[in-house]
């Protein structure tokens, strides 16, 4: 099951605003998103495939909402450690509100990191000279009545490595990765196209 990223984004050029609003709520209950649906605490996952911390993520994903130029954004997340772990991340573009929501892992710090690379993979693919149907953040806009469109992780997610990590340790990943998601291995063909589609995506040097 992949981490819980819901809801989109028109990617436009940056204009000069004054300086992004960043809050982070402290509270002992998130306002977690009536369309995200939460994992059960049983089928959270321990997972040492990020070595940021909390801090380092935050100052990250506040750096990432400068780069897309928002009105404001906030982070939203449960005072302490012993809480729910679940992170919640919303940005303003133009009156439009967008949202991304992860709880899949058991700490703060991991669903902090998850949202913050799913945003950078999403902003950068912009850069790429190809149009598409939808904007890049078409995942993450907040849906209407009855809508929930869910988001794919980023590739270095789908691989378990860091964003900075070499071509030999990305082959070494994609090898691992791909026998245990072929059908034929208790896999499925989904999660096998999974797969192979990051892989190629840091192939091709799409998400450096």
């Amino acid at each position: 099951m992949a981490p819980e990223l819901v809801s989109t984004f028109r990617w436009l050029i940056p204009r000069r605003r004054p300086a992004t609003t960043e809050v982070s709520p402290m509270s002992e209950a998130i306002d977690w998103p009536s369309w995200a649906t939460k994992t059960p605490s049983s089928e959270r996952e321990n997972t040492n495939k990020f070595s940021s911390n909390f801090r380092t993520s935050k100052r990250d994903l506040k750096a990432e909402m400068r780069r897309m130029d928002v009105d404001r954004w906030t982070l939203e997340d449960v005072t302490g450690s012993s809480g729910f772990p679940g992170v919640v991340v919303r940005w303003t573009l133009d009156g439009v509100d967008y949202a991304v929501a992860c709880d899949r892992y058991t700490t703060k710090r991991d669903n902090l990191r998850e949202s913050y690379l799913w945003i950078k993979e999403t902003r950068k693919r912009a850069d790429r000279p190809v149009q598409t149907g939808e904007d890049e953040f078409a995942a993450a806009r907040l849906p209407s009545a009855g809508e929930v469109v869910e988001a794919a992780p980023s590739p270095y997610v789908v691989l378990e490595v860091e964003p900075d990590a070499d071509r030999e340790a990305i082959r070494d990943a994609y090898r691992e990765r791909v026998k245990d998601a072929h059908p034929d291995n208790g896999g499925s063909e989904a999660e096998f196209k999974r797969v192979k589609q990051a892989f190629e995506t840091l192939q091709d040097g799409g998400s450096r």
